[in-house]
């Protein structure tokens, strides 16, 4: 092995952490000879998928694998740290990790639900945070207090790191989460607030894009780690195409949308969801997704041949060219019992009343389930 080939495997990539490497163009880390050298004259020294990622926004695939993700943070079980633990308020099933304790141990959780800029201004946020701790502690995991932020809008950084202090007590911080939830772009704002430095971390809203955990040093000679975003495969950002993923990822302050409803009477969410009245009164629903996402109202009888028919032209996204790539729809049926939430994991949720029956379609491998309202 040549001097260089040793010097590039102790380097890393400051936008994911991956080893950089010049052998493997499918492997993470890979980085021409050249742009090694570059990067090392400039002290920016990034894998070739982070730049394309940074200047053109392309996300290249590689091939760890959700096994890769959990083993790399294994080790958080044994050490001795404060647990960080980012959700995405605007998709907050789709952002809990599935046995979330059997990493953490013992260490404790500081819960920040993220994207809060999305929600409407008149959803007050104490409520909202009483909403997240209840079902976080639905779902095993019992915070020692819960912060709300939006790490794009720079809001409330502060203040989480304050909270992060308090509960700290002179230890490592892990900072972890389900990809999509902002988890890089929330450290790029603590770096910037506390050195100055500018988006040091490689961010996307595509899924995976920190591929190793990234080290972060305290003034007290601990780090803050950012850990790769933990793949969650009922994700909608893992079924859709790129192009469609930007059409439904809010950006910012989302519109609800009401309708009155009869039974028997579907919603189509663009050409990757749909909701359907099966059976009661005369109801008001409201719809939270993105602004551009177009909703579609149809009559229930008719509504697989409106489907079949429209699918890529009035019922976008995907395109014409992009729907093939989008796996069949598959119904799940609910009755409600109170105020209720029927979600789209990934998408967004319709809120209904109590003592109806509906249905909720979505791309295959794409979760849809009920929860008790959020508004």
């Amino acid at each position: 092995m040549t001097e260089q080939e040793t010097t590039n495997e102790e380097l890393r990539c400051i936008g994911c952490g991956a080893v950089i490497q010049s052998e493997d163009p499918k492997e993470p880390g890979y980085t021409p000879q050249a742009a090694i050298k570059k990067g090392l004259e400039n002290n920016e020294l990034y894998c070739q998928r982070c730049f394309r990622l940074r200047h053109y926004n392309e996300i290249a695939p590689v091939s760890l694998t959700d096994d890769d993700f959990l083993q790399l943070l294994n080790h958080i079980r044994d050490a001795n740290a404060l647990i960080v633990y980012v959700v995405d308020i605007f998709d907050f099933n789709g952002s809990l990790i599935p046995g979330l304790h059997r990493f953490v141990g013992d260490n404790p959780v500081l819960l920040v639900g993220n994207k809060e800029d999305l929600l409407p201004r008149s959803l007050r946020r104490s409520r909202l945070r009483d909403w997240i701790r209840q079902q976080a502690n639905l779902a095993g995991i019992r915070p020692i207090d819960t912060v709300l932020v939006s790490a794009k809008k720079n809001h409330q950084i502060e203040d989480l790191l304050n909270e992060i202090e308090k509960y700290r007590h002179h230890r490592d911080v892990y900072v972890v989460g389900v990809t999509n939830v902002g988890k890089s772009t929330l450290i790029n704002q603590i770096i910037k607030q506390r050195t100055g430095v500018q988006d040091l971390i490689t961010t996307s809203r595509f899924p995976g894009t920190t591929l190793d955990k990234i080290e972060i040093p305290l003034d007290d000679g601990h780090e803050l780690v950012d850990t790769p975003g933990i793949i969650h495969q009922h994700q909608m950002a893992h079924v859709l195409p790129a192009t469609a993923l930007k059409l439904i990822s809010p950006q910012k302050e989302i519109k609800p949308r009401t309708y009155q409803l009869s039974d028997g009477q579907t919603i189509f969410l663009g050409g990757i969801g749909r909701f359907d009245y099966l059976k009661g009164p005369k109801v008001g629903v409201v719809a939270y997704f993105d602004n551009n996402l177009n909703l579609h109202r149809t009559k229930l009888s008719n509504a697989d041949h409106f489907y079949q028919k429209h699918l890529g032209e009035l019922l976008t996204p995907p395109t014409l060219e992009d729907k093939e790539q989008i796996p069949p729809l598959e119904r799940f049926e609910f009755s409600t019992s109170e105020k209720t939430d029927l979600v789209f994991e990934g998408l967004g949720w319709i809120t209904v009343p109590k003592g109806i029956a509906i249905a909720g379609w979505a791309p295959k491998g794409v979760r849809v389930l009920t929860r008790r309202a959020m508004i």
